[in-house]
């Protein structure tokens, strides 16, 4: 049995007691979101993936206790990443690709590589586990992103204003760096562009600073972020006190909100594509 990092995925494959029948499916892992704006937009992103890879099975799995359970009490049942590759590996299948829908590799896409790679290691386990890359994981990935996510600000938008990109953020992460090295990604295709996350780096702080520096006044609010969930509706454009909106206000910045995940831009989501392409081939 081995378990070994092939570039941009993570494959384990071990020893199997007799062959069986190839059969392969697809996993889509997210966050995941108790709204039903984001989930259509996981139905747009469904579609997407349905048509890139015609006849091969898909299933949803979301990695949010919070919210699994909420939707449980509404009477919608979603696997946890954990559960549904238990069920697929009953159902037979040898070989899955699991697309991560998050944007970093943080903490979350690990514990999804390290927890998927175990199916693979069991008797008559899945054969096979690719885990594709999430959105920002490589130089080429942030170029991409960064020149898509500006053509996702709305065209009503005047030179002379500014444009946030939101993301969740997490301090405690390595992978939290690379929202900084995408705020000079972004700088350098538009001076009046900033990125910056909610739990992490660079903080609300330092983007006040950098707009009022800049002589902002009007900025939009766009979420860096799979779904414009709870985190993007309250946190970053809600009229709580320590939203993002409301303390810029504060600093005389007016904002317009754009409540768009980065699921639903299919620049982005090609992005997303080519990473489990990526993956797929390497079953």
């Amino acid at each position: 049995m081995s378990a070994v990092f092939l570039g941009s995925t993570f494959a384990v494959q071990g020893k199997r007691p007799s062959p069986r029948p190839l059969k392969k499916g697809i996993l889509l892992s997210a966050f995941g979101t108790t709204l039903p704006e984001g989930g259509a937009a996981f139905k747009g992103m469904q579609h997407r993936v349905e048509n890139t890879f015609p006849g091969t099975d898909i299933r949803w799995a979301y990695s949010s206790r919070f919210v699994r359970t909420k939707l449980a009490r509404a009477g919608q049942t979603v696997d946890s990443p954990e559960m549904m590759l238990a069920r697929m590996m009953d159902e037979g299948f040898t070989h899955v690709a699991v697309l991560s829908l998050h944007v970093i590799p943080g903490a979350e896409y690990h514990d999804l590589v390290r927890n998927a790679g175990l199916f693979a290691r069991m008797t008559w386990g899945i054969e096979r586990i690719e885990v594709a890359r999430p959105l920002l994981s490589s130089h080429e990935d942030m170029v991409r992103v960064a020149g898509a996510m500006l053509k996702t600000v709305p065209p009503k938008r005047e030179p002379h204003e500014g444009v946030v990109f939101v993301g969740h953020g997490n301090e405690r992460h390595p992978a939290d760096a690379i929202y900084c090295a995408m705020n000079g990604m972004v700088q350098e295709l538009d001076p009046l562009a900033f990125v910056g996350t909610i739990s992490g780096h660079p903080d609300l702080e330092k983007v006040v600073f950098r707009m009022k520096a800049k002589g902002v006044e009007k900025a939009y609010l766009v979420p860096l972020m799979t779904v414009a969930g709870d985190h993007a509706r309250k946190d970053m454009a809600g009229d709580i006190p320590g939203s993002w909106k409301s303390v810029l206000a504060k600093n005389g910045i007016r904002c317009e909100p754009v409540l768009v995940g980065m699921v639903e831009h299919g620049e982005i989501v090609e992005i997303w594509l080519d990473h489990l392409r990526d993956a797929i081939e390497r079953l």
